[in-house]
This record gives structure tokens, sequence and C-alpha cells, in this order.
């Protein structure tokens, strides 16, 4: 066989071919005695072209790629053998590539096509990491089984691996890939990824150089990925003044913040705070070159709009595995503004929208405040706003410097207005469960009206508020009309599961006659219910939904001791026309004492019970004034307690303990009816997680003034049996809680509750039901020893109502005011509509008094500690928290100190 290599001479085509078997001379014979002339090649037709060295590719496809054809007259040497081969190479599936000639007979010619196929991957492994990491590894790199090998395949895998490591912090970490022939299967390789990671390296220190004007501090906030190693640890020092705080200390806090700016505050628990917990060290170059674009910002925000970084290294620190990273700053000089003037706008006068812009001639020049006030300032009105919200949907501004002298720049701002647009239509999008008309019904932006931005921003929480769809999904998209000048109006919602089923059990606790046990909990709650739908079986998805009502059923349960059943259903919209709300509850409760050595399974005689039941019916309507974010509430309920104890011969507890000993009643019916109003407004941006707004609830209970009518001190003129037939008391209960952003998705919660009982008369006493009862998780049932009649306030940190003060007996009768005050740091670890889950930091403090005169509002029990929660459709909020009481309660040395609390649902006090 003559092997003559067939290549074009030229530089250009060199690279090509430099894998091919080549062995081509300028001239001369070959070895079969054919005489090649390149410098007069020769016209050939084809008489046969053949394939050797496949494996597994088919020889006729290959020879089709070449573009060459038995029967096609070619030049040899020439362009379509060199352009044969680069066919081949392009496919990216042969390793080594040539052309030769079998033999010459007149002007025909046999042409072979010899080559090597690159193998094909079976299988990778990927070694010297952990299962955890080589499975995240498969994922990023995704190789996938039967591609074909290649140099540029096993150098983009090394290159992605190693960028794996080095974006967790191992900058040394190397990576190299093997290649293995698979015994049994022809032309296949399995690729092993060794892996040394090497010692994870972290930021020590970060320097800025050449910045004169802003600390490092302030600097580092603004790097949002980019941390070096906290050195401070606030946490520690909020304890100890937890432990240490004095009365004064409130008026020295005081004092010392107004010198404080509130950006320091920001800056400190940005530098300081979330590294702790919720960033790292790790330097990745990605990230950084964003945190760089994020200080100029922050220096263009300060006047310096010609700040920049001119250069930046990474080096070893002194400290093992650590590195220091310097930043070389430029800051230029600091510039202010001078003339700021307007053009275009008709609707507003200059004096009016410069009113609403708030920046004067020797401001600081800052484009990114400049910003804020034109399209949106989140602490007050916008330019933006002002024409937005009076329809002008198509407005537009743009700010124009137009002279810079010295240290001075002059703005234009160019308006255009444009028309006013009016809502033509509303479309409701994603609403699979919920009708049209729940979420209409919370709609501000009506057909007709002009548009409005704050509206359509009034609408979002409407329509989050009410718990049926993800707020990470909502979605909100004008649609113009130019050609009539209105606008649709499209919402689109994504519904997530509103319904929840409460099921619990557990064993412990201590009851009012000093045993514990097991106790079980069934609760459904049905939040999107529809009751005309509840005999249409064909509508039910699984139950009866859509209509927006709420339907609860609960059952709790130990035994024969501690029972109680409840039923709420409530309609937001009686009538359907006004936010008229409507609800009715009804529950019964019983708590029975078996006495001393009694257990879930062995009981005796029963030695007493209290028996509680309820109904009540309210009203409830949306306030138009100060604004609608008010509510007020009226119901109406009427509760019948009865007290029954076994007594012996002397007409004393038989068991020595009745639980009608802590009320003051041993055997009768104790009736109540009140009267409750509610003044409450409401501004969270969500249920679940709120970012922002407040909440703020007042409400009064009053029961008719027995004692007045009948005109008789109950304290000396009536047995004991008929002094609490009828409950008369008056209640006063205030709670307010405010959520201020900090950074991101870090908020501070802070919470104030309070609330006191009286009585009519001065002589006469105060009722013993209704009265608050202070310590540990906050829930009603076993774990609060079935405290039947009382308000249960929370307060971690300390055992379930184990704050509860005692009458001139000696009887825990609970309290008759209460204050309790709580600061919660939160950040949210997922806001999925599958599961919202957050971690908090918390310290409080509260008290319980039995009467006015002992009243000391300095005198708190104080705790700190941490805790999560997790908010499940399904099981609605569960959550666990750890405190630390740090003071003692009398009588009860061992209520305070390390405590662990469950809760269900959302604690409100």
């Amino acid at each position: 066989m003559i092997r003559i290599f067939l290549l074009c001479l030229g530089l250009a085509t060199l690279p090509i071919l430099a894998d091919a078997q080549v062995g081509l001379r300028r001239s001369g014979r070959t070895q079969s005695g054919v005489e090649l002339n390149y410098a007069n090649p020769q016209e050939y037709e084809i008489a046969e072209i053949t394939v050797t060295g496949v494996e597994t590719l088919n020889a006729d496809a290959l020879v089709s790629l070449t573009g060459l054809r038995a029967g096609d007259r070619i030049r040899i040497p020439g362009d379509a053998i060199t352009s044969a081969i680069n066919k081949l190479w392009e496919q990216g599936i042969i390793g080594d590539v040539g052309v030769y000639i079998s033999k010459i007979e007149g002007d025909k010619v046999w042409l072979e096509i010899g080559l090597t196929e690159r193998p094909r991957l079976t299988s990778y492994e990927v070694e010297g990491v952990n299962r955890s990491q080589a499975d995240d590894i498969k994922e990023q790199v995704k190789l996938i089984r039967g591609r074909v090998v290649t140099d540029a395949l096993i150098k983009n895998t090394e290159l992605s691996v190693r960028k794996y490591f080095v974006d967790k912090g191992y900058l040394n970490a190397s990576v190299k890939i093997i290649p293995e022939k698979e015994k049994n299967l022809a032309n296949s390789v399995k690729l092993r990824v060794l892996v040394t990671r090497g010692k994870k390296q972290r930021i020590d220190q970060i320097n800025f150089v050449g910045n004169e004007s802003l600390a490092d501090s302030r600097l580092k906030a603004r790097m949002k990925n980019t941390k070096e190693k906290p050195r401070v640890t606030l946490f520690k020092d909020l304890f100890s003044r937890i432990i240490n705080f004095r009365p004064s200390d409130v008026a020295e806090f005081f004092s010392n913040t107004r010198e404080i700016e509130t950006q320091d505050v920001k800056d400190y628990l940005a530098t300081h705070v979330k590294p702790n917990f919720f960033s790292s060290s790790k330097f990745v170059r990605d990230e950084f070159e964003e945190d760089k674009d994020a200080v100029i910002a922050f220096y263009n925000s300060k006047g310096y709009r010609d700040a920049r970084i001119v250069g930046d290294s990474l080096y070893h620190s002194p400290k093992e595995n650590m590195l220091v990273l310097n930043i070389d700053v430029e800051e230029g000089r600091k510039y202010y503004f001078r003339e700021i003037d307007w053009s275009g706008n008709y609707v507003h006068s200059d004096s009016a929208l410069a009113r609403v812009l708030a920046i004067n001639k020797g401001d600081v020049y800052d484009m990114e405040l400049i910003q804020k006030k034109l399209n949106y300032n989140p602490n007050g009105l916008d330019i933006s706003s002002l024409y937005m919200d009076n329809g002008y949907l198509f407005f537009s501004i743009k700010p124009v410097e137009v002279r810079v002298e010295g240290d001075s720049i002059d703005v234009e701002m160019r308006v255009q207005e444009g028309p006013q647009a009016t809502i033509k239509r509303i479309i409701i999008n994603g609403n699979e469960r919920t009708k049209d008309h729940v979420i209409l019904r919370e709609v501000r932006t009506l057909p007709g009206d002009k548009f409005s931005r704050t509206d359509v921003i009034r609408t979002q929480r409407e329509i989050l508020a009410l718990g049926y769809f993800d707020q990470e999904s909502f979605g909100i998209n004008p649609i113009p009309n130019p050609a009539d000048g209105t606008v649709d109006i499209e919402y689109t919602v994504q519904e997530r599961p509103s319904d929840q089923i409460e099921m619990s059990a557990g064993w412990g606790g201590r009851s009012a006659g000093g045993y514990g046990g097991f106790i079980g909990t069934l609760g459904l709650v049905f939040n999107n219910f529809s009751i005309q739908n509840i005999f249409k079986p064909s509508t039910w998805d699984p139950l009866p939904v859509g209509d927006g009502q709420t339907l609860a059923l609960r059952a709790q349960a130990s035994g024969r001791r501690f029972q109680s059943y409840s039923f709420t259903f409530s309609e937001p919209w009686l009538g359907g026309k006004k936010p008229n709300s409507f609800s009715v509850n009804l529950s019964h409760s019983i708590q029975r004492y078996y006495g001393s050595g009694a257990n879930l399974f062995t009981f005796g005689e029963q030695s007493g019970h209290l028996r509680v039941t309820n109904v009540s019916v309210g009203l409830g309507r949306r306030a138009k004034w100060p604004d609608d974010f008010f509510q007020i509430r009226n119901s109406l309920s009427y509760q019948i307690y009865n007290i029954y104890t076994r007594l012996d011969e002397e007409g004393q507890p038989a068991a020595g303990y009745s639980l009608g000993q802590d009320i003051g009643i041993l055997n009768g019916n104790a009736n109540n009816i009140t009267f409750n109003t509610t003044l409450a407004r409401n501004s969270v941006s969500a249920p679940i997680y709120p970012l922002s707004g407040s909440s703020y609830t007042l409400s009064a209970s009053f029961t008719p003034p027995y004692s007045l009518f009948n005109d008789r001190n109950y304290s000396t003129d009536v047995a004991d049996e008929d002094r609490y037939k009828w409950v008369e008391y008056h209640k006063y209960m205030f709670d307010a809680e405010l959520y201020t952003p900090v950074i991101g998705k870090l908020v501070i919660n802070t919470k104030a509750n309070m609330g006191f009982i009286g009585s009519y008369g001065s002589g006469n006493p105060i009722s013993p039901f209704e009265r608050f009862v202070v310590g540990g998780d906050g829930l009603s049932g076993q774990s609060s020893g079935y405290l039947l009649g009382r308000d249960i306030i929370g307060l971690r940190g300390y055992e379930n109502n184990s704050i509860m003060p005692t009458n001139a007996q000696g009887t825990r009768i609970g309290g008759i005011i209460y204050n309790k005050f709580a600061l919660q740091l939160r950040y949210p670890i997922s806001l999925q509509p599958s599961a919202t889950i957050y971690i908090q930091a918390f310290a409080e403090a509260g008290n319980n008094w039995g009467s006015y005169a002992e009243y000391n509002p300095f005198k708190l029990y104080r705790s700190a500690g941490i805790g999560a929660r997790i908010f499940m459709p399904a099981f609605g909020l569960i959550g666990v928290d750890w405190g630390y009481g740090f003071d003692q309660v009398p009588g009860n040395a061992g209520a305070s100190g390390p405590q662990f609390h469950f809760t269900i649902g959302q604690q409100l006090r």
C-alpha cells in the first residue's frame, strides 16, 4: 500500500493537521512508486473510499461527513483532501486522522481514511472528598455517560471542580483527572477525579488603604459577601448587660444614643453580628468584585463621585490558613449639590417638587439619594408617587448633571409627565382554589379609578394578609393601553396550602393537683372554607373551599382528668359587600381532680372538678378613620363555671385540696356575661414573617356591675357560695408589636404587653376568674397545669405558671396586673411556600402582681435565649426556644435558669 498523506501547504492549515499522521514530502516517489509533484497537482477520479481504525462508528457515515464521494474528481494534493480532514476533526469524536492513497490506476485513485476514535465515558468517581461534596460536584459538572472524552472536557472538568472548592474557601485545592481504559468495553474509559482540598483559608483581615474620609468598618459593612473573621461577640455583651440591668440604665442608654447615628448601628451589626451566624470569611473572587462595586456605590452616596478602587492584593497572614486582603482606594474630591432645576413639569410646580425632593443647595452630592427621592422612598413621599398616585402611570424623570465647577454640581430634573391612566380591568391569575371574589374584595385598585401606585402596594399587602398565597411568588403587572389611556392591572398569585392539622402527644407537666401525665391534641383549621358549598360535594377540593371563611375544630384530653373541646367559625365579609366580620365560638372544658397518687390509668374516686362552658358571638368592621388599617371588634360571651368539691363529714375537702380553693368556691356555679370591645391596627407586611409594619391592640371587657345594682358589699355582705354566682369585673389589655428591618431580611421585633383587672366599687373583691398567670411557653393544657379561667402569659426562661401571686391565705390565685416586654432579632432560613423557617435571639422581661399596691414596673423577671420557628401549611407554626431566666422566683427556687419551651401556633403574648 502506498501511504501518502495529502495536505495543502500553508501555515493556516498546519495547526489543524498537527495530530494527523503525515509523512509528506515536497516531491518524490512514494513506496508504491507513485510520484507526486506538489508544484504540479494532478486531477484524479475517486474510484473508492475505505475507512480503517473504526471500532464503534459507522464507516459510511464518516465518509459522508468528509464530503467526498466515489466518482468525484479532485486534485491531489489539493483543498478537497484538506477540507475532508477538517470536517472529520470538527465532529470532536476523532483522535488521529489521515488520508492515504491505496493505489492509482491511470486517472483513478483509491483513498483510505485511517483514524482512531476518541474514547467514550462510562463512569467517573470523585476521590478525596466526602460523599456529600462528591454529590454536589457531580451535580455541578454533569458529565454524561457515553460522552466523547476530549482534552477540553478533561480540562474544563478540572477547572469546574477546582472552582467548587475555591468558592468554599479551599484556595489551594488541586484537581487531577486520570482516564482509565475499561477492560470489558471497547473504546471506553472511566475518569478518576482526584481532589486534594488542602486547608480551608479564611480572611483574617481586610485593610483599606487610602480611605481618609470613611472608616474601614463602614466600608467593610458594604461588603456583603467578603467578610473577615469576626472578633466581637455581641450576644455575650448583650447577656452581660441584661444580667446587670438597672432601671437607671434606661435614661443613660437613651442619653448616649443621641450621639450615635442609626447608620453606625447598622454598620456595627453588619460587621460584627451578621458574620457570626449568616456569613463566612471565605474569599470568592466573583463575589469580591460585586463587593468592590458596592464599596464604590457607598462612596458615591457620600459625595465622592470620582471614587475608585485602584488595586487589591491577597496574601497569606502569619496565622495558619488565614489571609490578608488589602484594598487600595482613591477617594477623590467630595462634591455638593448646587442648583437643582426642573423642566417639563406642568402638573406640579417647581417648589412643590422641590419640597418632596427635600435636597438643598450645599447638601452632599448623592445620586443614590436622588434616585430614592425620585422613584421609591420607603420612608416617605417621592416624586414618582406624587405623580403615579394621581394616575400618571407613564410618568418618567431623569436627573442630568449639567455643570460641574470645583466641588459643586448643578442638576437638571427632566420630567415627562405623560397622560393620566384610568384602570380598565383587574385580572387575577393563579387562584386555583380561592374564588375570585375573595381576592377582588381586597383589591384597592378599582376599574374606573385613576391609577395609584400606593393602592397597588396596599392591594399586595391585603391579598398576602389572607394567608392563602405565597408572598415570594406574588406578581403585579400593569398592562398599559396607550390607545385609550387605560391600564389593566394583573395580579398573579400562587396558592399554598392554608389548612392546618394539629396532632401532638406529650408526657409531663404538673396539674393543679400535683400530678402529670399523658395529653393528646387533635386540631383541624380550615382557613379558606366555604360554608355555602358544604352541601355541594361536587365543588369540594377535597373539602368545600374558596370563600375565605375559617372553621376550626380542636380537642385536647388527658384521660378523664382534663378534656377540652372547641368549635369556631368566622366570616370576614358578612353579607359579601363590606368588610364586616362575624364569628361564633363554642367551647367546653373540664378539669377533674382525683387526689394524690392518681395517674393516667388509675383514678379512684373523684375529689372535685372545674367545668367551663363558653359561647360567644362577635361582630367586627374595618374603620376608615384615622386610616383603614384600623379595625373595631365587639363580642358578647356567656361562660358558666361549675365547681364541685367532695367534702368530708366536717365540710372540708375530702382530699385535703380542692380546685375550688384556688377560686374561692367549693361547690356551685359562677356565671359570666362579658361584653368586649377591641380597637386594633395592623399594618405588618406579611402574616408569618413580617419584614416591616406594626400591630397595636387595645381591648376592654366589662361584665354588668351586679354589686352596684344590689348596693351590696360583696366582700362582707355575701356568703362565699353566692359571692361569685354572677362574676363581675372590668379588664383591659394592651398589646404592641413593631417590626424594623436592619439589614436585608434581618428584622428586630419589639413587643410590649400589659393588662389589668378591676372591680366595681372600692370595697368589692376582684374576681378570681380571668386573672393573669405568667411564665413558660404561654400555652394552655397539660404544660400549663390545666389552668382554666385564666389568661396565660408566656415568659421564656421560667417554668410554666411559675410567676403567680398568692392571696392572704397563701393560695396561688393569679395576678390582677401584668407587664411584659420583649426584643427579638430574627433572620429567615427559608421563606418557601412549603416551609417558612427562621431563627431568633430574644431578651424579655415581665412580672405579675396580685394588687395595685404591689405594682412596681421596674421589678421584672428577666430572661434571654435563642429559638427557631417553622411554619408548614399543614401544621401551622411550631417553635422551640431555649431561654435562661436570670432572676429567682420567691418560693420557687427551681423556676428560673435554663429552660426549653415548645410552642404551637402564633403566640400573641
